[in-house]
């Protein structure tokens, strides 16, 4: 039990990073108070552009990947101790206590989490994802597939991750709730696609 109380404060501690918020802050804005006021890669797009989002996702996804790693790396006889500190990465950087408790909703450090957990996966993952979004234009389409076969793979394919694919359903529950406004936005139209996104002219 101790392994997993250190493990998650691990995971915790690395998904507070955020660098869409810091990103923001240097360039002289709050990212939360503009776009879709979400502190991650997407809003990043929206607001700043290509680079940005790129830079952001891409450290967004090692945050969570590091402390997956580093926890499997610290507690080798703790089979879940990647995933816990895997999903606790995800949770800081939805709930980072230093912006008061309000971050992004959780993509790309669940993708890096995945990542450290099964890299084959993880590949089949992403290119799962991308022809989703580029069929439909919404990435919230692909992050719902996402969210949904990543546990249940963990559940049904990985028979010894068990208590990983609780953790991991922990944190998709919590990345479906922090998405429930796009489906209300994508009902009504009012969704940003991709392409929209990628050509937007008013960023700051």
């Amino acid at each position: 039990m101790t392994a997993y109380v250190l493990a998650a404060l691990l995971g915790y501690a690395l998904g507070c990073l955020n660098p869409a918020f810091l990103l923001g802050k240097r360039r002289g804005f709050d990212i939360r108070d503009t776009g879709s006021r979400n502190a991650g890669a997407s809003n990043a797009l929206v607001t700043m552009g290509p680079k940005a989002a790129a830079a952001v996702g891409a450290l967004d996804m090692g945050k969570a990947c590091a402390a997956a790693l580093l926890a499997a790396a610290l507690f080798p006889g703790t089979p879940a101790a990647a995933a816990v500190a895997g999903a606790a990465a995800v949770l800081g950087h939805i709930f980072p206590f230093y912006m008061g408790f309000r971050g992004g909703k959780g993509f790309a450090p669940f993708l890096g989490m995945t990542l450290a957990l099964d890299w084959r996966f993880f590949l089949a993952l992403v290119a799962a994802v991308v022809v989703i979004t580029l069929i439909t234009d919404y990435i919230v389409i692909g992050t719902f597939a996402s969210i949904v076969s990543v546990p249940a793979y963990l559940a049904f394919f990985v028979r010894a991750e068990r208590l990983a694919a609780l953790a991991v359903a922990a944190a998709s529950v919590v990345i479906f709730a922090k998405h429930f406004v796009n489906i209300k936005r994508l009902l009504t139209g009012q969704e940003i696609g991709l392409r929209r996104a990628m050509t937007k002219k008013d960023r700051v």
